[in-house]
């Protein structure tokens, strides 16, 4: 069973709660952080994102950039920006977004059971990703950034949550730009902590991964490095149950066609999938379908029986279509390294893809058929590691809402 406790968090003062909120630190350029923290000294952006305080070609791995960001988030607790909790408490995130919501527990998860494979991962991560956080956490001795986890559905915990919700009034509660409604409550009342904590430890038997492999191993690594700060054992997470996720599509565009002409690389797919050109732009709706775009045209393709396995990891359509085109055809062997293959969240939509293709930034473009979160849960426990960029999650909880300190 797993390990949740309760944490002071860093927060901001209410009134400037939307203005600090910031989106994750990964899904931002430099040039796009920049622009959204233009005009904004309140952003938490110039913490997790700090280079864009800085000269423009500043390295952003330098040392310059982790002392500025511990630089900034002083200078945000000085300024009485952010305060520190009283007390441990947990916190309820809710988001919702076009008219869906979906409730999590802000909590801190540890790190020994991350090491005994009772948070269970499915990607692998990048030795320069992890060692960004690792160097932003020692600098700044704050956790910014949110693991997301996801767990079973507990009645307990959803009773807890809707109860506490129902009858407290949110310390935050705004809508941003994108028309994302954030909300947040906190569980002060010692028996409902102490009741959380309890119903985690004996019921929940593990938790998923969901987002956020380079955070919980860079924390994990950060642990043996501050051995005598007992809250960096521990790392800030976000705990949602399965029921209220949804993963979005997360596709794919090739900046060539590995040196085939149209008409060569056409035959070539022939051979393992089915093809008929549409009217429209293709998003698939079932299994083992997909959408291509190339020169101008839409096109559907089938996954051919006998194509793929049925094994946890091969029945994915992102390794279907890594196993029977990127890698056969287009030559992309590894999709974490070759720079010929890029990742677009399906959040950006279809016109994405067929505006990179139409621009000459790619060559084609692959719209594909979402990950479940039962399969999510299925490889995860069975040991084994998804494809790269598999799943991509709606709504991003936001940076510098909750901030977990690691100094104590």
């Amino acid at each position: 069973m797993v390990s949740v406790s309760p944490f002071k968090a860093l927060r901001p003062q209410p009134q400037l709660a939307r203005e600090v909120a910031s989106r994750p630190y990964d899904v931002l350029s430099v040039k796009e952080a920049k622009t959204e923290a233009e005009g904004k000294p309140s952003s938490f952006l110039h913490i997790t994102r700090s280079e864009i305080d800085l000269p423009a070609g500043t390295d952003v791995h330098s040392a310059a950039v982790y002392e500025k960001a511990k630089e900034n988030l002083d200078a945000f607790i000085s300024r009485g920006i952010l305060f520190t909790e009283n007390k441990p408490c947990y916190y309820i995130y809710e988001l919702e977004m076009e008219g869906r919501q979906q409730t999590g527990l802000v909590c801190c998860s540890s790190v020994d059971d991350y090491e005994k494979g009772l948070i269970k991962k499915h990607e692998l991560t990048r030795p320069e990703k992890e060692q960004d956080r690792v160097d932003h956490i020692k600098a700044t001795q704050a956790q910014t950034g949110n693991v997301f986890l996801a767990y079973r559905d507990n009645d307990q915990i959803n009773e807890i949550i809707t109860k506490w919700k129902q009858s407290k009034t949110p310390v935050y509660n705004f809508t941003e730009d994108d028309q994302i409604r954030h909300s947040i409550w906190t569980i002060n009342d010692e028996k409902i902590i102490d009741r959380v904590t309890e119903i985690f430890k004996e019921e929940i038997p593990c938790t998923y991964i969901a987002d956020g492999h380079h955070r919980i191993a860079s924390a994990a690594r950060v642990k043996y490095m501050l051995p005598d700060h007992e809250e960096a054992g521990h790392f800030l997470c976000t705990l949602f149950p399965a029921g209220q996720l949804h993963i979005f599509d997360y596709n794919r565009i090739v900046k060539d066609l590995n040196g085939l002409t149209e008409e060569e690389y056409l035959n070539k797919i022939k051979e393992r999938f089915s093809i008929t050109k549409v009217a429209n732009t293709y998003k698939p709706e079932k299994p083992h379908h997909f959408g291509m775009y190339l020169n101008h045209d839409w096109y559907e393709l089938i996954a051919l029986d006998g194509t793929f396995a049925t094994d946890p990891v091969n029945i994915l359509d992102v390794s279907i279509l890594q196993n029977n085109l990127l890698k056969p055809v287009l030559n992309i062997q590894d999709q974490r390294t070759d720079p010929r293959i890029d990742f677009i969240g399906g959040i950006r939509g279809m016109k994405e893809l067929e505006n990179l293709v139409e621009t000459g930034e790619a060559a084609v473009a692959f719209s594909i058929y979402p990950v479940t979160i039962a399969q999510l849960f299925d490889i995860a426990d069975s040991g084994n590691i998804m494809p790269p960029k598999s799943t991509w999650f709606e709504p991003k909880l936001r940076d510098g809402l909750l901030t977990h300190l690691v100094n104590e």
